[in-house]
């Protein structure tokens, strides 16, 4: 890419002077870790050194270097008149006006036809959270760790007991898990730090983990779903193969860490039992410690504080200790296969440079909607809308769908839905075939 366009000294970061005139050639070769631009709006902004001090992290606001971040910054700040005191130090010239507004591989019909039917929603209301909705849900969620505790103290902790009680944990350990997604996402109340400070409580003392942990890691995902090396949900750590891609380049360097062609069938093994309970509780704490984020890791401890005076006496601290290790196993498998039945089964590439809407519905698929569904889910089911609108109250997700339906149908952009069944399927069925892939690979090429 590239036309004409005058090419001028840029201005010195934090200056925010205009003085250089770009094409997207010129913008796209600042995309290295130490050299850092962007174009929000058609205005090129210098992130090198804001980019350690962005409150989402370093590494999503990274992930744009090179590249038109317009529709994520759209999607992601609630505030954009806000933000943008944030991004004018920060400005170091515009696009040339032959230039496009938007970067080669991103389709401009798309792009303005969601654009507008993000101010339609908007308009409409659909960003309002319902106060009820969510008091409610947090009710149910306080009542089952209540009578769970009440259960085992009044009528004994013999084994059927204790199995109720685990299994109303687990329930009310996933369903805060969905919580402290809306609070992550911003999407309940009007002001960000209330936001803030009620997904600290929820994720922290609630749950036990960390807020920043998840919100560096779960936004990347958001920005950059299903792309390999950006999004660190598909970060496999060698363990599986996704996609059609890597599990080829895995067989032609004869990598074989596992025996990835049998993957399938050790997913039961280590994928759904062993994520909460020992991956993500290890990473969790090694975050917290290493960065040295002690607000967040106070409201860790204070979950472990308050379960651990709760069950000690009944159970004895290696007791309690077991009960907390089964229902995080049990929640393991529920939030496993809830989360990656909408993306393991999508494409899994390296970055194609496309436009918001076309990433998102690739990577993602929806499942049907019934009043389970959307409980069992946290309403992840509506997936797409989801990644579409992170900041939509998830009450909201159905009143759009048949709009983003008809733009995908006229744009020609799949928009996949399956039962709940059929998606956990999927799941296994897409393994198995990324196997196979490496197996052909390692084998004959």
């Amino acid at each position: 890419m590239g036309g004409g366009g005058q090419q001028t000294e840029p201005a010195e970061p934090g200056s925010g002077k205009a003085s250089g005139v770009y094409t997207w050639e010129e913008v796209q070769k600042h995309c290295s870790r130490k050299d850092q631009w962007l174009v929000v709006n058609r205005k090129v902004y210098n992130i090198t050194q804001w980019a350690k001090r962005h409150p989402g992290g370093s590494r999503i606001i990274s992930h744009y270097a090179g590249e038109d971040a317009t529709e994520a910054f759209s999607a992601f700040h609630p505030d954009l008149k806000f933000v943008q005191k944030f991004l004018k130090p920060l400005l170091v010239g515009e696009l040339a006006v032959t230039e496009p507004s938007q970067d080669e591989g991103k389709n401009a019909a798309i792009i303005k036809d969601f654009e507008s039917l993000r101010a339609q929603v908007e308009k409409e209301g659909l960003f309002k959270a319902k106060p009820l909705f969510f008091c409610l849900h947090l009710g149910h969620i306080l009542l089952l760790e209540a009578l769970a505790w009440l259960m085992v103290t009044y009528w004994g902790t013999s084994w059927t007991m204790t199995l109720l009680c685990a299994l109303m944990l687990t329930i009310s350990q996933s369903q805060a898990g969905w919580l402290q997604h809306d609070f992550g996402h911003l999407s309940v109340f009007k002001k960000s730090r209330w936001n803030h400070l009620v997904h600290k409580f929820v994720i922290g003392h609630l749950k036990g983990a960390s807020a920043n942990w998840w919100n560096h890691r779960h936004f990347q995902h958001h920005a950059k779903p299903n792309i390999m090396k950006k999004d660190p949900d598909v970060n496999m750590l060698a363990v599986f193969v996704l996609g059609k891609t890597q599990p080829v380049e895995y067989g032609i360097k004869k990598i074989k860490h596992m025996p990835y062609n049998h993957q399938h069938k050790y997913f039961f093994l280590v994928g759904p039992p062993l994520l909460i309970p020992i991956y993500f509780h290890m990473q969790i704490m090694n975050t917290m410690i290493t960065r040295r984020d002690w607000v967040d890791l106070a409201w860790s401890l204070s979950y472990y504080f308050r379960y651990f005076y709760c069950y000690s006496p009944l159970y004895g601290f290696l007791g309690s200790f077991a009960l907390m290790m089964f229902v995080r196993f049990l929640e393991s498998h529920w939030f496993v296969w809830v989360t990656q039945m909408n993306h393991i089964p999508m494409e899994i590439e390296y970055e194609k440079n496309q436009d918001w809407l076309t990433m998102q519905l690739q990577a993602t698929c929806n499942i049907e909607q019934s009043l389970f569904n959307d409980w069992f889910s946290g309403h992840l089911n509506f997936q797409i809308e989801h990644h579409l609108f992170p900041m939509m109250p998830r009450h909201n997700y159905h009143l759009v769908v048949p709009r983003v339906r008809a733009m995908c149908e006229k744009h020609g952009v799949p928009y996949e839905i399956k039962s709940l069944w059929r998606g956990m399927a999927d799941v296994v069925s897409s393994l198995k075939t990324s196997g196979e892939l490496w197996l052909d690979a390692y084998l004959h090429k």
